[in-house]
């Protein structure tokens, strides 16, 4: 496995659209998490004012829905949720200033195609270790629409949280990647043993 590269946000955002699909990253830095609920608020404020409010241009959103502190931890768990559930939302959004987004799973084509054409990244986390990834959350504030309880807009500091560079600014795919590659793998005859003679 190649070495992690190392993201300080929101300086190294930037940085980000040079990554290639598959490209290891340990972030540090504040991210902004946002769940469904989260991106309705943001679009209805988005349409009203005409820009990003509380500064999100240029920020990256984690779908992620914190728990209370807990076990001396800033946020007692942190999870991914399922990235496709953002996607009605993530062009408009994308298109509006936010860098880069992190979940877990697949995304749509026009999410795909709005990375392209606004030079973002997708980067996907891993799922099940949500005590785990909450030891790389420093501190955590919620900045609006606290009403939605673990559905609001919470200002995380990381410290090397793991992700991986899944939807590229060019169009590459991780996950359609690793589709093909696995498909490869079936398709291929098995050369266990060629050359080798058994008597």
């Amino acid at each position: 496995m190649s070495e992690a590269v190392r993201i300080r946000l929101p300086d190294d955002a930037g940085r980000l659209r040079t990554l290639r699909a598959g490209t290891r990253v340990l972030l540090s830095g504040p991210v902004y998490t946002a769940r469904d609920a989260t991106h309705v608020r943001l679009i209805e404020d988005l349409g009203a004012a005409g820009t990003l409010p509380f500064g999100l241009e240029g920020q990256v959103l984690f779908y992620a829905g914190p728990t209370p502190p807990s076990a001396g931890r800033s946020a007692g768990a942190v999870g991914p949720t399922t990235a496709s559930r953002m996607d009605a939302w993530t062009p408009r959004l994308l298109e509006a200033g936010i860098a880069a987004t992190i979940g877990k799973g697949t995304r749509s084509a026009e999410v795909r195609r709005a990375c392209m054409e606004h030079g973002a990244v997708y980067l996907a986390t891993v799922g099940g270790v949500a005590a785990l990834l909450a030891t790389k959350v420093v501190s955590a504030e919620t900045v609006a629409y606290g009403d939605l309880g673990t559905e609001a807009l919470v200002r995380m500091e990381l410290e090397e949280l793991p992700a991986w560079v899944a939807l590229d600014a060019a169009g590459n795919d991780l996950y359609e990647e690793a589709r093909i590659g696995s498909n490869g793998a079936a398709e291929r005859p098995a050369t266990t043993g060629e050359g080798v003679d058994d008597q």
